[in-house]
């Protein structure tokens, strides 16, 4: 199937998770910083769940289902989704663990630090572990209707918060990358994300104490 499958938008997303977290880590250990009160308000928190939740069930809805599909009599390789969905549900509960505990009483900052990590090292672990064993596995196996499907059901996730989502996306990609991702857009969408949606995001302190949730 080489050829019919562009990942631009793959490793676009898994660069913008990566940013995100050397940020997390970056608010976490900041010794004049309050880590609880950080991740409380700030918007950097809240975009960085939003887009990792529209990426993975994008991905849990319809990428995993077509390959499986696909690789119905490659049980090796079965197992290699199998993996991908344990690890997603292992991210998400490590992220209800932190809010949780950031919504309950007295949050300790050491074992947010803790959970912090274990995000930042199980979220970072499983995005090279996708580029490295999945992602030569979607090039080799699906066809370009799956793939077209796969990227209709992450633009319906990603669905009203698109305005800050795809900013968010762009933010610091290489102009080729940028250039690709942005001519994906159909014309009313990519009039408002160059004319709106990208100042706004510019403007956005996503990791200020003081930022909005």
């Amino acid at each position: 199937m080489s050829g019919t499958v562009d990942l631009t938008v793959m490793y676009a997303t898994h660069r913008a998770l990566r940013r995100e977290l050397a940020q997390l880590d970056r608010i976490t250990t900041a010794a004049d910083r309050d880590p609880v009160r950080v991740l409380t308000t700030a918007a950097g928190w809240t975009l960085l769940k939003e887009a990792l939740h529209a990426h993975h069930a994008a991905e849990d809805d319809a990428l995993w289902p077509s390959l499986r599909l696909n690789l119905a009599d490659r049980p090796k390789e079965l197992g290699l989704l199998e993996v991908m969905e344990a690890e997603h549900a292992a991210i998400a509960a490590v992220i209800q663990a932190i809010d949780e505990l950031l919504t309950g009483p007295g949050a300790d900052p050491l074992r947010l630090g803790q959970l912090t990590d274990a995000l930042i090292r199980g979220l970072a672990g499983h995005l090279q572990h996708e580029e490295d064993m999945a992602f030569p596995l979607i090039r080799r196996t699906l066809t370009a209707e799956q793939w077209a499907r796969f990227s209709q059901v992450h633009a319906q996730h990603i669905g009203q918060n698109a305005p800050v989502l795809l900013p968010w996306l762009l933010d610091g990609a290489d102009k080729p990358t940028a250039t690709r991702l942005l001519a994906q857009l159909p014309a009313p969408a990519y009039a408002a994300c160059t004319a709106r949606w990208i100042p706004a995001y510019a403007a956005l302190d996503r990791w200020s104490q003081n930022a909005p949730a």
